[in-house]
């Protein structure tokens, strides 16, 4: 399902959910919902509801480049509700990016994830990623040195 706007509160709840973990991304903090928007592709965004509409998690794309040679090239994230995690709630959210992505001509989807970060990491390689290297010490996290996997998934459709 398409991620509106009246999702953000609920989507923000996963988001800091994820940030408590502690491995899944180096923010401390959820952005406003401006921020957020401005910074995600408005038609790549989606979310996966229950039968009551409750979000169970969302995924989004972001522009990594305003150059046109980067025009089909777009950074994922995913973030699934801690209730539901272990629950096929993650694939189907990439499932669908990934299908909207290569109607909308993105060719390279890439991430980052910290190797702590083992479930995602399985997820993604079940999703058609592959890793293309690791940067060590990355950045810091509540003081300490994080590396971070870099993962790609190159559409078989488009590019």
């Amino acid at each position: 399902m398409s991620f509106e706007p009246t999702h953000w509160h609920a989507a923000e709840r996963i988001y800091l959910e994820g940030i408590a973990t502690g491995d899944a991304t180096f923010e401390t903090g959820a952005p406003s919902w401006e921020a957020w928007d401005r910074g995600h592709l408005a038609d790549l965004r989606v979310v996966a509801i229950d039968e009551s509409a409750v979000v169970l998690g969302w995924a989004a794309l972001s522009p990594v480049s305003d150059r046109c040679v980067d025009q089909g090239v777009a950074e994922e994230s995913v973030y699934v509700g801690e209730h539901v995690r272990g629950r096929g709630v993650g694939r189907r959210l990439l499932d669908d990016l990934i299908r909207r992505s290569e109607q909308a001509g993105i060719w390279t989807i890439q991430t980052g994830i910290f190797p702590e970060n083992e479930a995602s990491l399985r997820l993604h390689a079940a999703a058609g990623f592959r890793i293309v290297g690791m940067r060590e010490r990355l950045g810091r996290l509540d003081g300490v040195w994080r590396d971070v996997v870099f993962l790609e998934r190159r559409s078989s459709i488009v590019g």
